[in-house]
């Protein structure tokens, strides 16, 4: 078992800097040329032939954002090269395709087959990824187990779920389901290890105590899996670095499918000329190569990416800020207060706080009340416990206010706190300098 001692989780901030060093040579221009030109030729097919329920509702995904997130994205990317493969299967082609009776249809049934050999060596390179990522985390996380009979239970266990999960898929399939439903079993099976996870990190009070002290659970496993599943959290930033370019990725894959689509359904009614047939095998080619490209980059990023880092990158990686910060000890059965004092309404209370490594340190009550001169009090935010919060507001009257961290409810263990908070005073607006000035 891998010693966490001093170590929490890693942090946005640290990741920004950490990806400095993988900088992600952009895609070719022709990602977006050549989706933009399938999608306006898919188009034109539809103006032509009216769609069917089908072929409408891919033309609005299409011409959708794609989703947000990475590994969303990956399964996407999934589905549509299966749906490609599923048409470019012999037996699936037009029947006029079928019977090769031109040498226009001998050269597309041509081409179709090299454009599925090329789709079957990118799926297998999509899943071969996918499946590594996914041993790689496990078995880091495992690490930091105890390496006795509960590391094994817990192998058991995921095994044991693994195994019903691909059990649900099989009956899926077995029973007729698409490859559309099938998909969307799998990323609700993801969602589910998700919520399993963010479950056990959010867990609180006795179960919490069971979870890390009888199962083993280090309490900086337990922080990162709670702070990896918020959509703010650290993974935010890999979003934005990497997400653009596999966003583009997703649009293409459904502009070439929506395409060979179109054309395949009303090849009787309206032969592939030449031309648009090259368009489609360059599409698809420069898919391929790049999608390729962007697995191999990315799973160089995720294999040398840590979980966890000390104190001391975070305070590296947060540079200046630090010395912004406070940090104190709030005590078990104590509170920590900070007072401020706003004279002029419209000011900004603004916070910034977060638990840093220390024993069962899960999170902290937090609450901003105001007083009236009169003595009269009122809650301006009210209390809830938080492991990390960041916020502002206007006030609305000038007066005395009290941010409250509150650990009154620990019978046993201390939090430690890193806070900083800010009392802007309103900003003048153009007239009101002007008066200043006058």
């Amino acid at each position: 078992m891998a010693s966490t001692e001093g170590l929490v989780p890693i942090t946005r901030a640290f990741l920004s800097r950490f990806y400095d060093k993988y900088p992600f040579t952009p895609l070719s221009d022709d990602v977006t040329a050549l989706s933009s030109q399938l999608f306006n030729l898919s188009k034109d097919l539809i103006n032509e032939i009216p769609p069917t329920q089908d072929e409408s509702v891919l033309a609005h995904e299409a011409n959708c954002d794609p989703p947000h997130k990475i590994d969303e994205n990956m399964w996407k990317n999934r589905e549509n090269i299966e749906e490609m493969l599923f048409l470019l299967e012999r037996s699936n082609w037009p029947r006029l395709l079928q019977q090769q009776s031109t040498p226009e249809d001998i050269e597309i049934a041509t081409v179709l087959g090299e454009l599925k050999i090329k789709l079957q060596a990118t799926l297998q390179i999509l899943e071969s990824f996918q499946t590594k990522n996914s041993e790689n985390v496990f078995g880091t996380v495992m690490t930091y187990m105890p390496q006795d009979f509960r590391g094994t239970l817990i192998r058991q266990q995921r095994e044991r779920s693994e195994r019903n999960k691909q059990a649900e898929v099989d009956a899926l399939v077995n029973s007729g389901g698409s490859i559309r439903d099938r998909y969307a079993l799998l990323w609700k099976q993801q969602m589910e290890r998700r919520r399993q996870l963010a479950q056990l990190g959010s867990a609180t009070g006795v179960y919490k105590t069971l979870v890390k002290y009888l199962v083993g659970v280090p309490q900086v496993l337990l922080d990162f899996i709670r702070q990896i599943n918020d959509d703010h959290g650290p993974m935010e930033e890999q979003r934005e670095r990497y997400g653009p370019s596999l966003y583009s990725l997703t649009k293409m894959a459904l502009s070439i499918r929506l395409f060979l689509v179109l054309s395949l359904n009303r090849f009787e009614a309206k032969k592939l000329q030449k031309g648009k047939v090259d368009i489609l095998v360059h599409a698809l080619n420069v898919y391929t190569v790049e999608m390729e490209r962007f697995i191999k980059f990315i799973s160089e990023v995720f294999a040398n990416s840590p979980f966890f880092i000390s104190a001391k990158d975070v305070g590296a990686a947060e540079g200046s800020e630090t010395d912004e910060f406070k940090e104190i000890i709030i005590p078990a059965g104590k509170a920590h207060e900070v007072a401020l004092t706003v004279d002029a309404v419209n000011s900004y209370i603004a916070w910034d706080f977060s638990l840093t490594q220390g024993k069962m340190n899960m999170d902290v009550g937090f609450s901003v009340e105001y007083t009236s001169p009169s003595g009269e009090m009122h809650m301006i935010l009210p209390y809830r416990r938080y492991e990390s919060n960041q916020g502002n507001f206007c006030t609305i009257r000038a007066g005395h206010y009290k941010l409250i961290w509150d650990n009154s409810y620990s019978s046993f263990f201390k939090k430690n706190l890193r806070y900083k908070v800010d009392s802007i005073p309103p900003v003048s607006e153009p007239a009101d300098l002007v008066e200043a000035e006058e």
